[in-house]
This record gives structure tokens, sequence and C-alpha cells, in this order.
């Protein structure tokens, strides 16, 4: 099993003071953040928590669970710090004994460390191994994918999750170069890419590509599906689920599930009455995501595709009084 590195683990919380603006820890309340990174976000939940608040933290990379503990560690309204991936909210409860949360945060995506981090393979822009795994011990890679997925199989990939117009002629690129070398460097698949495409609009290609193996590597949207129910059931009445997504396809998930738990009718039109036993369990408090002020955005470029979306979990689930029309 590899071990994490301790490393320095730099990485920008991007919307905080929307955060801190929007949700407000109760005295002796329960906040968790499942994606807590090198720390930045519950450090300054923490430094306006009260000291009989209940903070906690988790990450799947052991190299944040490592320099979040660090930083943190001043802080005595943090309980905990584990690994664990998000998807596995209902086992993380059960582990840090917590029955319920007064608010939970989602900041999905890669952190800058990991794409900074060459030996972590998740940049086309610097040299490594094809790596791109958040938690290290796990298995499968992006070397495994692009050596061994079919070439049909590839293209839907860097289709679906990169949303790539040209993913038949990248991915007969890379079975084609296959067949004479093993890729095995984020340098070498860049240079694959490039030959096939040529200049017009690389970089995007790159970063969709790149962004495409990174989410089949870590199942990023399957864990994002299992976990926002979960986060819902786990919140305490009143509650508040704040996710911070970065390209559209987590976007529409997060916003299609929180629409789903407003009690809005999904039945087709023409019924006269409701069938789809539709029930309001949050309520929806950003009409529109929120996205980073141009300041923030200047200060970090990353930050620049960030969306902001928060559901207050209502005090009692009830059925949906809406008819169909």
């Amino acid at each position: 099993m590899t071990e994490a590195r301790k490393v320095e683990f730099q990485h920008e919380p991007v919307l905080t003071f929307e955060l801190l603006q929007k949700i407000e820890i109760p005295e002796g309340g329960t906040f968790l953040d499942l994606t807590v990174g090198s720390g930045g976000h519950l450090a300054a939940f923490a430094e306006r928590a009260s000291l009989s608040s209940f903070l906690f933290g988790c990450d799947r990379d052991p190299e944040a669970v490592v320099a979040a503990r660090e930083r943190l560690g001043k802080f005595p309204q943090v309980r905990d710090i584990i690994q664990a991936e998000f998807g596995s909210l209902r086992e993380i409860m059960k582990r840090l004994d917590i029955q319920a949360a007064d608010a939970i945060l989602l900041d999905l995506g890669v952190s800058s460390h990991q794409i900074n981090q060459g030996y972590r393979g998740f940049s086309f822009q610097t040299d490594g191994p094809l790596d791109m795994r958040m938690d290290i011990t796990q298995t499968l890679n992006a070397a495994e994918i692009v050596n061994e997925f079919e070439v049909e199989d590839l293209a839907r990939l860097i289709r679906n999750y990169g949303e790539e117009k040209r993913a038949n002629r990248i991915a007969r690129a890379i079975v084609n170069s296959r067949a004479e070398h093993k890729i095995t460097t984020t340098t070498q698949l860049r240079q694959i890419i490039s030959k096939a495409l040529g200049p017009a609009n690389l970089t995007k290609s790159l970063a969709r590509v790149f962004q495409a193996l990174r989410i089949k590597v870590n199942g990023e949207l399957d864990q994002l599906e299992i976990v926002l129910p979960a986060a819902v059931d786990a919140l305490a009445p009143d509650g508040k689920l704040a996710v911070i997504s970065y390209h559209s396809l987590e976007d529409r998930i997060v916003k299609r599930f929180m629409r789903s738990q407003t009690g809005v009718c999904v039945c087709p039109p023409g019924l006269p009455v409701c069938q789809c036993g539709a029930i309001r369990r949050v309520d929806v408090l950003t009409a529109k995501p929120i996205a980073p002020s141009p300041e923030e955005v200047k200060k970090n470029p990353r930050s620049r595709s960030a969306r902001l979306r928060i559901a207050r979990k209502i005090s009692s689930a009830s059925e949906s009084k809406r008819s169909v029309e």
C-alpha cells in the first residue's frame, strides 16, 4: 500500500466569504467538511465557531489529511480529520459518531496541490506519471485507462466526461500510439493529443481529456450522485448543504438534485393529479449559483469556474401539494 507523503499542501479555498455569510454554526452545532483539502474552509469556520461546536473534516487524499491535521490542530472545535471518500457519508457519520449535522460542505474538483505536483499526474502542463488518483492507495489510474480501454469506450469517456467534440479522433490517436509504445506519462499523452489535433483550441481539448480521465479514475460523478441524498438525510432540521462545483457536469447534477428535493412535480403533462409522490425536503437558498467576485478571480484565477449552491433542509418533510395542470 502506498503511504501518504508529508508535503506542503497548498490550496486556496474558494468562495470562503460567501460561505461564511450563508452558513453559521450554532452554539454546540456540528459542521462537516467532506472535502477538507488543506483545511482552508474548515479553518475559516473554526475561527468563528464557539468552543462548544463540533467541526469535522474528511478527504480521500491522504496527503490532504496529513496537511489538514497539522493546520487545524490548534482549533479545539475541530474534533477529527479522517481519510474517507465523500460517497461513504453514512459510514463517515457512524465513524465520527455524528447523529446529524447543522451544515455539510462539498468542495468538488481537484485541488491546486494535486494539479501542481507533477508526480500526481493530474496536469498536462507538468511532466509526471499518468496517475490522477485522489486516493493514492486505490488501484485504477489514468495509465490503465489509456492503455487498456477499447477505442469506442475511450471515445465515449472523453466525449461524456470531457464534453470534447473531437473525442473520436483523440481516442484513435491514443490507441494507435499505444500499439507502438505504452503510454505512461502526462507528457506522452499531451504529445499524442497535440499531434492528432494541431494547435487550434488545443489547450481546451487537453484540459477536457485530462478532466475526463480524472473523473473516471476517481469515480467523481458517481460519488456525487451517491452523496447528495445521503447529505440531506444527514442534516438536522434547518441544516444547510453547500456544494461548490467547477464544471457543468457537476453543477448540473447538483442543480437537478436540489430541485428534485423541493417537491416539484415531475409527472408527465396532462395528469389531473400528481402521481410521482414529490416530497419537499429542502428549500434552495441560491436561485442562481454564487460565483466568485472579480477580486477573488484576480487573486486566484483557478476560482473562475467555481459555482456555489446551497439548500436548507426544512423542519419536516411534507408531501408536495402541487397539482398537475
